[in-house]
């Protein structure tokens, strides 16, 4: 997937749709809501349920399963490389033993990277329902409501903008190498030579980048920018559609946690405590 179709998350979260329209600050409040549970539980059947409910959300939404799970397979890696090892550095009863002492796999080790897993996969999904269906300055004007301070929220909103702009830099930059038959895999030239080139295009990229940000940045001082300066209106009523999604979200949140306090055992492996 292509970096500026990857960022460009436009058309997606300005769909018409029940979860589209919902107000921004329910939205922001679910997603991390469903994060922090997720993240603190220790049985496989919160990230699972959860899971469910947010493939309902993406259904509902009218978003692409394919196209949200390619993002979430682009974010997977940064920490699914931690995951890996997992399996290996823990104590407990040895299901595996290597060539080497050091090289085993322990139950513990297994059953933490399985839970870490489900966590991770709820998480990045929960974010990028949230990323499809908000813009991302009402992500901002959403935090600016929430107790935000004003100049986080303003460098929040002006980085927002600006990271289009260095995506935009980087494409015209590419495409000028592209013109020039430029290519970094090439065996005919130099290796040491196509090295310096890339750290030449990431400088010039910055500097590009960095200048026309300056000219963007002044031009809306021109025009009256200030941190008091509400750049992008959004929904601001709570109307019945908000109270019912994160009312809904509350009472299975509720019913897990009652299932996993009074109905440990009817679940099996889904209700066991994977670490202590």
């Amino acid at each position: 997937m292509d970096i500026s179709q990857s960022l460009d998350l436009d058309a997606l979260s300005g769909m018409d749709s029940p979860i589209h329209n919902l107000e921004g600050r329910i939205k922001l409040i679910s997603t991390l809501m469903i994060i922090v549970y997720c993240v603190c539980s220790t049985q496989l059947l919160v990230p699972l349920v959860l899971e469910i409910f947010l493939l309902v959300v993406i259904y509902i939404a009218g978003l692409s399963y394919k196209d949200s799970f390619k993002r979430i397979a682009m974010l997977l890696p940064f920490a699914g490389f931690i995951i890996i090892f997992q399996p290996f550095v823990h104590g407990g009863i040895v299901l595996w033993q290597g060539p080497f002492p050091w090289l085993h796999i322990t139950d513990t080790g297994l059953n933490w990277a399985i839970i870490l897993t489900a966590r991770l996969i709820v998480s990045l999904t929960a974010i990028v329902v949230l990323s499809s269906t908000s813009p991302m300055n009402e992500i901002v004007q959403s935090l600016r409501k929430l107790g935000m301070p004003k100049d986080f929220a303003m460098i929040l909103s002006i980085m927002v903008r600006f990271l289009f702009i260095f995506v935009d830099e980087l494409e015209s930059i590419r495409v000028s190498q592209k013109s020039r038959n430029f290519d970094i895999f090439s065996k005919i030239t130099p290796y040491k030579w196509r090295v310096k080139q890339v750290g030449y295009t990431i400088a010039m990229m910055f500097l590009k980048a960095y200048e026309k940000g300056e000219r963007t940045y002044y031009t809306m001082l021109a025009r009256g920018l200030s941190d008091n300066s509400d750049m992008f209106h959004v929904k601001s009523i709570v109307a019945k559609p908000e109270l019912f999604y994160i009312g809904s979200l509350i009472v299975i949140i509720l019913i897990l946690q009652l299932i996993l306090i009074f109905a440990p055992d009817h679940f099996g492996f889904l209700t066991t405590v994977l670490y202590k």
